[in-house]
């Protein structure tokens, strides 16, 4: 039997993820003689209790010695709760390091985190971008987890990201007998959507649609669908897919981060921006986020991208009105008995809705069913103050059948002049405002009255608009914000008069 030097208490350092950051834990681990027993304490939940079997299984099965003494694991800060199976990894490394197997020389100044398989197998974990930033704003230089998620990891810089396969390999490496080495960033692996979303040039007519479409994209605003079933709505929604511009680095982590944290992705990083379509039936928690273990909801994973709700009157009145918030700060805050967790939610705002139950009111073609008390209780469903934060909302009008069939031999150049006017208000903006993520549809009342130029005619058109269609406060200013967009697309040194009446046209449409 090979003899170990023993040391009183080994420690390993890892990662939990909290919300959408993330707080360093120290794995402490003692060995006593007794009987051969684990005990983790330091406020685990079921999964990290769990660790201990699978732990041991791992270490028998990658060839080491499990040591047949009483061992205590504790998870420090205690008051801090623990949840998820990537614990496992540290805590069957510190058990190797108490046992004498490993030396604390050779695990300090490193992170590791990793859930493990019972024939010691690295298997993928959630929020390995939390981990790695917390590993570097807490000074490490490297950081050990399973190959899967090394991808995701390496998005971060100045940290070594090591993927490793099982335990046996992270063992022999730190012995210095074979030694991997660190991950490169694979531009190549992206998660990216196969399907092929609609161009402008794919729908035939609505130009008023198209045109508040261009507006809303080129400057983040909100925008509102409103017309018969079948006039187009969905399709106009999923150009928007095509018409975005590309994420940033710094965006790539934090979509990337939040659909890490809520399971759907394993190792890819988002290439696209989000495009969440959730159906009416969802519940408040499913869209805001939240649960026992608060996770990030539908606004949250819509974050950077677009939150599409179809026949917004259908959702639930608690749903529509929880949206509210985020709508104006760009954040859910997530409140428990346990803490407060916080996640962005910066998404553009994209609903349909019909006119009334059956959908036909106003149609020029088909006749309205609905009584005049349905279509007021129908319209009802979505509040004021609701209303009130989307900056544009349209008619959509149905397009005569007779044209649809028509062949159009003209070059499609409509959906490439949209993307290009788009990506110069884009730019115009980020110099504008000094900053990649600010944009015309999320500035406040204050960087309104500093950044922006409004001609005199063009205020004291303004003030007449509002004052005849007694528009609230919050309307003012998105009408501005509206019209800076326009004048952004023309090229515009200043916010004109015919600025102005542009975008008030997408505000008389919610009286």
């Amino acid at each position: 039997m090979l003899k170990y030097k023993h040391i009183m208490v080994a420690k390993i350092s890892t990662v939990a993820p909290i919300g959408f950051d993330g707080a360093v834990v120290e794995v402490e681990s003692d060995a006593k003689n007794g009987l051969p027993t684990i005990q983790i304490v330091g406020m685990g939940n079921k999964a990290v209790d769990e660790a201990k079997e699978r732990v041991r299984s791992a270490i028998r099965n990658s060839l080491l010695d499990f040591p047949s003494k009483k061992i205590t694991i504790n998870l420090a800060p205690a008051e801090l709760p623990k949840d998820g199976a990537q614990f496992d990894l540290p805590i069957a490394l510190s058990i190797l390091v108490v046992s004498g197997q490993l030396q604390q020389h050779e695990v300090e100044g490193a992170v590791f985190a990793g859930e493990l398989a019972l024939d010691g197998t690295l298997r993928a974990i959630k929020g390995a971008i939390n981990i790695a930033e917390a590993a570097r704003r807490a000074g490490y230089k490297k950081l050990f987890l399973p190959t899967i998620n090394a991808q995701q990891a390496s998005l971060i810089d100045n940290i070594e990201v090591i993927g490793t396969t099982n335990l046996k390999q992270l063992f022999l490496h730190l012995k210095q007998e074979s030694l991997i080495s660190p991950h490169i960033f694979d531009v190549t692996r992206t998660t990216k959507s196969s399907s092929l979303a609609p161009h402008l040039d794919d729908i035939l007519g609505q130009e008023q649609a198209k045109r508040a479409l261009v507006i809303a994209t080129a400057g983040r605003h909100n925008i509102l669908l409103n017309g018969p079933p079948g006039a187009g709505k969905t399709m106009l929604a999923k150009t928007l897919t095509n018409l975005l511009p590309d994420l940033t680095i710094d965006e790539k982590i934090a979509a990337t981060k939040l659909h890490s944290i809520a399971g759907e992705i394993d190792g890819n990083i988002l290439d696209e921006r989000p495009f969440r379509a959730p159906h009416h039936t969802a519940s408040q928690i499913a869209l805001t986020g939240g649960g026992n273990k608060p996770r990030p909801g539908e606004i949250s994973l819509a974050h950077l991208g677009v939150l599409f709700l179809d026949e917004l009157p259908e959702y639930s009145r608690s749903s529509l009105e929880a949206l509210r918030q985020p709508l104006e700060d760009k954040q859910i805050a997530i409140s428990r008995a346990n803490g407060r967790i916080v996640y962005p939610a910066d998404f553009m705002l994209v609903a349909t809705m019909n006119p009334c139950p059956c959908g036909y009111y106003g149609d020029t073609v088909k006749e309205c069913s609905c009584s005049t008390s349905q279509i007021l209780n129908y319209q009802r469903k979505l509040s004021g103050p609701l209303l009130d934060r989307i900056d544009l909302i349209v008619n959509v009008s149905r397009t005569p059948n007779d044209t649809l069939l028509v062949t159009h031999t003209e070059t499609k150049t409509q959906h490439a002049n949209a993307k290009k006017d788009i990506n110069q208000s884009i730019l115009l903006q980020r110099n504008r405002y000094n900053s990649s993520i600010k944009y015309n549809g999320n500035l406040s009342s204050r960087e309104i009255s500093t950044s922006l130029s409004i001609d005199s005619a063009a205020k004291q058109l303004l003030a007449s608009a509002t004052d005849k269609l007694h528009l609230s406060a919050r309307s003012y200013f998105k009408i501005i914000k509206v019209a800076q967009t326009i004048a952004d697309l023309e090229q515009a040194p200043s916010i004109a008069t015919h600025h102005i009446s542009e975008a008030l046209q997408y505000r008389q449409q919610t009286t």
